[in-house]
């Protein structure tokens, strides 16, 4: 598919077509145009620590329990990611929208050097405090050295990963969704191949153990990044091959940084609170946090296709807000929930079914296996309104509102979540840990639904 920000020149040239087809098109099928291949795109973007997960808990349980203490760093990049990306989608899309091309070719290139900057110093910084940073989590000091070996390569390539992701999020704010889905798709199998052989070893390679599973993640990212930034910059020209002038570069990176910022810090509120929530765990124990861990990638593949969505949603409510279409966004709004809650719903039904054969795909201890089980029976009945919030921060994004979503997002952790888990585990124990959990995104998906709704009807007409 060959996406040109000539496209919506080519439309406005032509008298029979006035709007981008994401203003036009049937919202139903729109969303499923774009959000069928987001789903291949973000099952193979998630699966890295999922197959990472699965082949080192062969190693056993300390390995297990290592590589659980990495979620919450390695998902801060993500978050890091995936918020600069929102704000590159909503700028670009809403460019596009109102048919402004040369600004949106400028907001694409400069999110793109800004992300993959702030990558990096973010994770010298986390490579710098790394024990500091795992010993606060509650990791056991002889779990150091199998944390570094994983995190010390890893953490050095996550700016690969930040670089596709924004680079990603350019093409969908032109509506294509498959591109970026099939060089995430690639990436991941590639990862999932070389996975088993640089952990074991085969052959002449020797058995590299936590450093193997790093070292397959970066080769994978190293092949996704290239094809993605030849295809912008070289086949596409969505991206300006050299550097921009200071003055493009600041007056192009205020809008997507005014909106990527506090999206990122929104979306890392994600990881500070799965730290929070993981050094409660480590007070029940290492076979809990091992179980802690591997549910939490559990619920990645879960709220697949919430997070599709929400990365889809942004770029064509910002269209429609170019366009001047609010009703299209309160209804692709409402669509969307009503959806995803039924969706959830099912989700749930088949993990509580399937709870104790997921169990022991990851482990053959009982007590990490009881962990599990105990983890998807409570925990993901409330995935589907964790969804509501989601997509609702996602909409505020879309809406150029980032700081009522990162508000939102405060209020969801540190208001409701954390400190409802954190008092349901004084209280009642690990089941209470997990059920105040639950109950957190009740309530913030009763408060996420009704400020979107106030929002919407408060827009400026």
């Amino acid at each position: 598919m060959v996406v040109k920000l000539t496209q919506c020149q080519q439309m406005a040239e032509s008298s029979s077509h006035r709007r981008h087809s994401l203003v036009d098109d049937p919202i139903p099928a729109t969303l499923i145009r774009m959000t069928g291949p987001m789903i291949v795109g973000m099952f193979m973007l998630f699966s890295f620590n999922l197959v990472d997960t699965v082949f080192i808990s062969m190693m056993g349980t300390e390995p297990l329990s290592a590589i659980s203490f990495t979620f919450p760093v390695t998902f801060m990049i993500l978050s890091l990611a995936i918020g600069l990306g929102i704000g590159t989608s909503a700028v670009v899309a809403k460019y596009l929208g109102s048919c402004e091309h040369e600004k949106a070719k400028q907001a694409s290139t400069v999110t793109n050097y800004t992300s993959i900057l702030l990558a990096l110093v973010l994770s010298l910084i986390a490579w710098m405090f790394m024990d500091e940073i795992f010993l606060l989590m509650g990791a056991d000091e002889d779990l150091l050295p199998l944390i570094r070996d994983y995190m010390g390569i890893w953490l050095p390539a996550s700016a690969l990963l930040v670089g596709m992701t924004t680079a990603s999020s350019v093409l969908r704010a032109c509506g294509d969704t498959r591109t970026p889905s099939l060089v995430m798709a690639a990436s991941g199998l590639i990862n999932a191949l070389l996975d088993p052989i640089l952990i074991f070893g085969l052959g002449p390679v020797p058995a590299m153990g936590m450093q193997g599973a790093a070292i397959a993640t970066l080769i994978s990212w190293i092949v996704g990044f290239s094809y993605l930034f030849y295809y912008l910059i070289v086949k596409l020209e969505l991206i300006y091959k050299g550097i921009p002038s200071l003055k493009v570069f600041i007056s192009s990176s205020r809008e997507m940084l005014r909106i990527g910022i506090p999206a990122s810090g929104a979306n890392m509120l994600t990881p500070v609170a799965a730290g929070v929530m993981t050094a409660i765990a480590a007070g029940y124990g290492e076979s809990t946090v091992a179980a802690f861990g591997v549910g939490s990638r559990i619920e990645s593949i879960a709220s697949l296709l919430v997070l599709a969505l929400s990365s889809t949603l942004p770029p064509f409510m910002s269209q429609n807000l170019g366009a001047g279409r609010l009703d299209r966004i309160a209804e692709s709004y409402r669509m969307t929930l009503r959806f995803i809650l039924l969706w959830q719903l099912l989700i749930y039904g088949v993990l509580a079914l399937t709870a104790g054969m997921i169990a022991t795909i990851f482990t053959e201890d009982e007590n990490v296996a009881a962990g599990i089980r105990m983890f998807i029976w409570i925990l993901p009945l409330g995935y589907g309104l964790q969804g509501v919030i989601i997509l609702t921060n996602s909409a505020f994004n879309a809406l150029h509102k980032p700081m009522v979503a990162l508000y939102l997002s405060i209020a969801r952790f540190f208001v409701f979540y954390v400190p409802l888990a954190w008092a349901g585990s004084e209280l009642f124990g690990l089941w209470g840990f997990y059920g105040g959990a639950l109950l957190g995104n009740v309530l913030m998906a009763v408060l996420s639904w009704r400020s979107f709704q106030k929002a919407i009807a408060d827009y400026p007409r």
